[in-house]
């Protein structure tokens, strides 16, 4: 359903969609009338596919309905066939938004919980790539930066001087990322004889959260992003500015088809 509510944006990007299940074709299309989907369902039947492609969740015990299910995941393919991307986790219950692969991998805009903060130093622009998630999504939140005239930032990994950073407060309900920064500018300090690397003029800072299990209702997702600014003749005293994302959490579509499309055990 999350595909089906980005499959404009998806569109966008010059990309088609479909969907490959170990369910039956009678299974998916009860699903697809039920929730209105509109791009191609494919039925992987005794999950041939999903085996040859690596992906079985060999963890599922045999004889059971779930039996033949793969690791949840998406592939980018480009029109040669080639795979350029893919997006897996190894937690089934866990999985990419697709709006959060839109964000990474196309640089799209990030939808939700939009905030914009402005500094002596710089603009800040904070977003998340959904404002409606599930238990167990992850979610990509991001920071358009720009910095003022003249004015830089320290790229992590200097030394010497304080880093630009993007902190999250610790807590049960989200589980933050690795924070990707963009590739830092050699900037050649003369008075002082060093080359240190740097950020200037407009970047972008992505972050993904996995949301927790939990029950329905808004979730607020807080952080802070330090740094020290510096331009042509001074730095300027090391700042914080307090993030907040707030997101709404829905529950699993646990719907299922009439009995006789169930699964049995076997």
């Amino acid at each position: 359903m999350e595909l089906q509510q980005n499959l404009e944006k998806i569109r966008q990007q010059g990309l088609g969609v479909a969907a490959i299940s170990y369910d039956s074709p009678a299974t998916l299309k009860n699903f697809a009338e039920r929730r209105g989907i509109g791009y191609p369902l494919l039925s992987d039947a005794g999950s041939a596919i999903i085996r040859a492609f690596g992906i079985l969740n060999t963890e599922v015990p045999q004889g059971t309905p779930f039996a033949g299910i793969p690791y949840p995941g998406t592939y980018i393919v480009d029109p040669t066939g080639k795979v350029i991307a893919k997006y897996f986790e190894d937690d089934y219950t866990q999985r990419y938004m697709t709006s959060d692969i839109l964000v990474r991998q196309f640089g799209a805009t990030a939808g939700g919980a939009h905030a914009t903060v402005e500094t002596r130093h710089l603009s800040l622009s904070s977003a998340a790539s959904a404002d409606r998630v599930r238990p167990g999504q992850r979610i990509a939140l991001t920071l358009d930066i720009e910095l003022k005239p003249s004015m830089h930032v320290y790229a992590p990994g200097v030394e010497g001087y304080i880093p630009i950073e993007w902190t999250m407060e610790a807590g049960s309900q989200s589980s933050a990322h690795a924070v990707e920064f963009p590739a830092p500018k050699r900037l050649r300090l003369e008075a002082i004889q060093e080359t240190v690397p740097v950020f200037s003029g407009k970047f972008r800072l992505v972050r993904d959260v996995t949301i927790g299990k939990l029950p329905p209702g808004p979730l607020t997702i807080s952080g802070a992003l330090r740094y020290q600014a510096c331009d042509d003749r001074q730095c300027y005293i090391p700042q914080t500015v307090p993030l907040k994302w707030t997101v709404n959490v829905e529950p699993h579509d646990r719907e299922r088809p009439p009995e006789e499309l169930r699964r049995k055990s076997r």
